[in-house]
């Protein structure tokens, strides 16, 4: 194998990244929504629990899904792409179903989720994120070298 062919190699085994320039911004964006639903959540469980669960497990729920794609979004690739696409999808209609259940039937939630009222509590940042990922991961080039 000659010095060219060696760096093809590596260039191919190198997945594309997805955090250059906007791909930047949703990864601390992500990292942002994941300490604040996990830590929120994991307060929430651990002392209050009894007080309002669907509530408090729907926001570790989110906490996990925020990690996923803050995960696939730095780690790149296709596959990576594709996850996070996936994933995105998922959390949308999730902020959608909680934020519209929130409105019809505020019963069902005695303390808000992540997702409650679309995510008025973050400043509809859990509407506005999956948007945001999945117009970006669409749109930005599938093959870019890192």
């Amino acid at each position: 194998m000659t010095s060219g062919e060696a760096d093809v190699t590596a260039a191919e085994e190198k997945p594309a990244r997805l955090i250059s320039g906007p791909g930047m911004l949703l990864v601390w964006f992500y990292g942002v929504m994941v300490v604040g639903a996990v830590s929120r959540s994991a307060f929430q469980i651990s002392t209050e629990f009894d007080r309002a669960p669907l509530a408090y497990t729907l926001s570790a729920v989110a906490g996990v899904v925020y990690g996923f794609i803050t995960y696939t979004l730095i780690r790149g690739g296709e596959t990576a792409r594709r996850a996070a696409q996936v994933c995105c999808a998922a959390e949308l209609v999730g902020v959608l179903i909680v934020g519209t259940w929130t409105l019809v039937d505020s019963s069902a939630f005695p303390d808000a989720t992540v997702w409650s009222d679309y995510g008025m509590g973050y400043i509809f940042i859990p509407v506005l994120l999956p948007l945001s990922a999945m117009y970006w991961l669409r749109k930005a080039p599938a093959h870019r070298g890192a």
